[in-house]
């Protein structure tokens, strides 16, 4: 006889199972890059968007750096908007060529507010460009970013997100395994899945954007996750968002952990608003369309219900343990094999792309620390549903001033160095 109880729990087991086993198989995917013939000839224009909140410290350094990428200077631009500033972030970025526009509002904050007034002047300048490329104001771009960027245009794609690596991942333990995460998430989600034809998801900075695309549908992304929004919104209209590898962008991570909860508390506040507004209409286009990738993207957005049914299904387990019947089939669906192997390619994954990237020593004994910012997510996942619908923006300071011959450190020629040889140098520096 099966206990009342069973009839939630072992539904639930099915869900947990062909979930964890989908991630897993998915994961695989992203161990290896499809060859690739790059088109090397410049053709494409682009406008470079910086949305700027007080970033005197750091937007100086990314101006810089974006002046002197490996592309035609004729062929891009670069604009800040200093949105609702404080200091002197416009003045900072006007001396050092960047085209300024100020923005201040009263309650339409945050950056995405910020992205939706920009492009309105975007699209009515007398100047009109192929792509928008947006950076945040802390990250700093590798050489060939628009040439790769040119690559993924010139071949018809719309949407591009960049390989999202780290700006200081060695200064603390908190930046190092937020960055391990990143890297993983770059190969195990963004390269498998473009490796197998479903979509990307966009990440905030190092994006690329076909002007067309945005002047057809508009921007209209302004929850706290913005880059998610419109990445559902696009994928419900049939536009996948595609992945350039070797278009790298060096964020900046965290540098304590209450930064770092409270940045992902806001990314889970974000999913959940975009998950329970957006998967009715995509499942509904999923079907009409007959596009799996919509319905992949369903299952992006359920990930962290599914780490909050894990959570209920672990601490019952407990309880079944504790005190015995508590309920009866816990265990039979899932062979304890299969489930150890899985738990182990949570850790085996990870380390596999720090040997792949070549990552620092320093990464390795991050790793040490890497279940710590792993299961942190539990708590946070939960306060981040129960305060889903409020929109309150978070800002993270950032005070990282580095420049790019910094984060190259000693490494020689790297300047202009080929997109295909990026991966070498990818996790090495301090």
């Amino acid at each position: 006889m099966l206990h009342p109880f069973d009839i939630i729990m072992v539904p639930m087991q099915i869900v947990i199972f062909l979930f964890t086993l989908y991630f897993f198989v998915i994961g695989f995917c992203g161990m290896w890059r499809k060859k690739e013939k790059k088109i090397l000839e410049p053709k494409s224009t682009f406008s470079i968007i910086v949305a700027a909140h007080n970033e005197s410290a750091v937007i100086g350094q990314l101006v810089d750096n974006l002046r002197n990428l490996n592309y035609p200077k004729e062929l891009y631009d670069i604009f800040v908007i200093a949105d609702n500033c404080s200091d002197n972030t416009a003045e900072i970025a006007e001396q050092g060529g960047a085209i300024v526009y100020e923005r201040t509002h009263p309650t339409k904050k945050s950056k995405g507010f910020a992205l939706e007034w920009m492009f309105d002047k975007l699209f009515k300048m007398e100047r009109q460009y192929d792509g928008v490329v947006i950076f945040d104001a802390d990250n700093l771009v590798h050489p060939q970013f628009l040439m790769e960027m040119n690559n993924r245009l010139c071949k018809g794609d719309r949407i591009i997100q960049g390989y999202l690596d780290a700006k200081n991942p060695y200064d603390t333990w908190v930046a190092g395994t937020f960055a391990i995460a990143f890297w993983v998430i770059d190969h195990i989600s963004h390269l498998a899945k473009t490796n197998i034809g479903l979509s990307a998801v966009l990440g905030g900075t190092g994006m690329c954007i076909a002007s067309d695309v945005l002047k057809k549908y508009g921007w209209r992304a302004t929850c706290l996750t913005e880059d998610m929004e419109f990445t559902m919104e696009s994928l419900a209209e049939g536009i996948k968002t595609t992945w350039a590898h070797d278009a790298i962008v060096y964020d900046e991570k965290p540098l304590t952990f209450k930064q770092s909860w409270n940045q992902r508390k806001r990314w889970a506040q974000g999913q959940f608003d975009v998950a329970h507004r957006y998967i009715p209409k995509m499942l509904v286009e999923g079907w009409r369309q007959k596009d799996i990738r919509i319905w992949d993207g369903c299952i992006y957005l359920l990930q962290p219900h599914f780490l909050m049914m894990s959570t209920f299904f672990i601490i019952i387990s407990y309880l079944q343990l504790a005190f015995p019947p508590f309920y009866t089939n816990i265990y039979n669906f899932m062979p304890s094999q299969l489930m150890t192997a899985i738990m182990l390619g949570q850790y085996i994954l990870p380390m596999i792309i720090l040997f792949k990237i070549r990552a620092k020593w320093k990464a390795w004994l991050y790793m040490l620390l890497y279940p710590v910012f792993i299961y942190t997510w539990i708590p946070i996942i939960f306060l981040g549903f129960l305060h889903r619908n409020e929109h309150e923006w978070s800002h993270t300071q950032h005070t990282r001033s580095m420049s790019y011959d910094d984060i190259m450190g000693n490494v020689k020629n790297t300047r202009g160095l080929p997109g295909g040889d990026a991966d070498k140098y990818r996790g090495k520096f301090e």
